[in-house]
């Protein structure tokens, strides 16, 4: 047999196992698939965005399961305080927190936002309405924000029993006050609150500590929210929560009257759907 011939034919057997060895230890390497870590939230899902603000990242304000990474000031003076399930993060006067976007929420039709506060007592007048959230829209009406919720002050109706709010959606206000005042809302307790818009109905649904209320028209139903949401999706952007869009840093109305949230907010989410009433039951019982 020709000598260069069987030289070739031992390169290329020597060759061939070696392939196959690294090729197996390759194999061997790779954790098997169903070890990899699942998203909690994975993308599509009904929650479209979560902030639990334990703080157990390096980050000392973000949370490893929260579903996108907040903006926050480069001063930033927001503390991580005991919340109703691990950590809460305390609002800062004047100031909020910036997260880029709430993911694919712009694309829900119906929806429900659901969160936990803990005041720190009846806004005053002279200080104005504290904003506690907002999505905002550039471009959009006078404000910039296509869904927001404030916390009124005394002047307004408030007291420690009972919480005079507005939710806007759209830019139509959904008015929480005389007989619609949320209970106890100011007594500097942790308090869960649900808002959640079906389509099928065209109705505001709002729930204190669990349960549903009875409210007026004014606070369930606008002649300017019918059917499915369908937001300008190309203009929504970032979602503020403790404050308004100008104290992220951001366009929208100004004013001495607009006044940041200075209260604990906890578990706060966005669905693309309606949650029934004993999911947000759950959600209380749960603590989140």
């Amino acid at each position: 047999m020709n000598k260069k011939f069987l030289i070739a034919t031992n390169y290329f057997f020597i060759a061939t196992i070696l392939i196959l060895g690294f090729i197996g230890c390759q194999k061997m390497d790779r954790p098997a698939l169903g070890k990899y870590l699942q998203d909690a939230n994975p993308p599509g899902g009904p929650l479209k965005f979560y902030a639990a603000f334990d703080g157990t990242t390096s980050n000392p304000l973000m949370n490893a399961v929260d579903s996108i990474r907040a903006n926050f000031p480069s001063a930033n003076p927001f503390t991580a305080v005991a919340g109703i399930s691990g950590k809460a993060v305390q609002g800062v006067s004047g100031m909020a927190i910036n997260y880029p976007s709430a993911n694919d929420f712009k694309y829900a039709t119906s929806f429900t936002i659901a969160f936990w506060v803990k005041t720190t007592g009846v806004p005053k007048s002279a200080d104005g309405p504290q904003f506690v959230f907002s999505l905002v829209q550039n471009n959009y009406s006078w404000h910039n924000s296509v869904i927001f919720l404030l916390f009124d002050h005394n002047g307004a109706g408030s007291t420690v029993d009972s919480a005079a709010i507005s939710f806007a959606l759209k830019d139509n206000w959904y008015v929480f006050h005389k007989g619609d005042r949320i209970p106890k809302l100011y007594d500097q307790q942790w308090h869960h609150l649900a808002f959640v818009y079906d389509e099928t109905t065209s109705l505001l649904t709002t729930y204190a500590d669990g349960k549903a209320l009875v409210v007026s028209a004014a606070a369930s139903s606008q002649t300017g929210v019918k059917g499915p949401l369908n937001f300008t999706t190309t203009d929504i952007a970032n979602l503020v929560i403790g404050g308004w869009n100008t104290h992220a840093g951001l366009n929208g109305a100004t004013g001495g009257w607009i006044q940041s949230y200075p209260g604990a907010i906890d578990q706060f989410r966005m669905y693309g759907k309606v949650l029934s009433a004993a999911e947000i039951q759950s959600l209380y019982n749960n603590k989140q």
